[in-house]
């Protein structure tokens, strides 16, 4: 029989993963009784599950009335992608500066591994593969994980799962085709070049274009949308 830690441990990872692939809208109501039933797991663990993803911002906690999905906004994402510019450069100039031979050949696999892991799950809806989106954040990850500050790696990944959210969300709808292998390819370039100046420029680059992506992607409609209109889920 499983512990209620580890119940409630289990809560937490599947609603955490289902809300950053946007299965909940928006501004949703998150009902406990549903919640339960979706994974199994008793109203106490539900509720302590909550709770922590409401301490880490995908939950909003309002008294007397339960929990909702964490809203998203234009405002928000230009706020969160110049903070994450600034977290991630930090992260690969340390990296550069510190990451040994193990640190290039992780860069090296990662990189390997998101070039050959298939983009699309249906090419039609615009819907990124789980695999391609979990190969993404791995290289992201290893990239930054040279620079060996561990408060800086935990804000930054932080940073990285918020944006995951508007990613998720706007994905079926943008129509703008990008080059993601040369994008990513450069960045890992010209971090085990060393070139800590051209490679946090291209992250900048590569960012911020991920952002406007969104926004061109009509997010600021979308946010009036009805709450119970739910887009199709993407990742990548």
């Amino acid at each position: 029989m499983e512990s209620p830690t580890s119940l409630t441990q289990g809560a937490y990872v599947e609603l955490r993963s289902e809300l950053l692939a946007c299965r909940f809208a928006p501004g949703e109501k998150l009902k406990i009784d549903d919640l339960c039933r979706r994974f199994a797991v008793g109203s106490s663990a539900v509720r302590e599950a909550l709770s922590r993803l409401a301490s880490e911002g995908f939950v909003v906690s309002e008294p007397q009335r339960g929990f909702r999905v964490a809203p998203l906004s234009i405002e928000a994402l230009r706020d969160l992608t110049n903070v994450r510019c600034n977290i991630e450069g930090l992260c690969l100039q340390g990296a550069i500066e510190k990451g040994g031979i193990e640190w290039q050949s992780q860069v090296v696999a990662a990189l390997h591994r998101l070039s050959h892991t298939p983009v699309w799950a249906d090419k039609a809806a615009r819907r990124y593969s789980n695999e391609y989106a979990k190969a993404h954040e791995i290289f992201h990850e290893v990239l930054a994980a040279g620079c060996d500050s561990p408060w800086l790696l935990h804000l930054r990944e932080m940073l990285f799962n918020h944006s995951e959210r508007y990613r998720w969300f706007s994905g079926p709808f943008s129509k703008v085709e990008r080059d993601l292998d040369r994008e990513h390819r450069e960045i890992a370039e010209a971090a085990l070049a060393r070139d800590s100046k051209r490679a946090v420029a291209l992250m900048n680059e590569h960012l911020q274009k991920t952002a406007s992506v969104i926004l061109d992607s009509s997010l600021s409609e979308r946010e009036q949308a009805p709450k119970s209109a739910k887009p199709r889920a993407v990742s990548g």
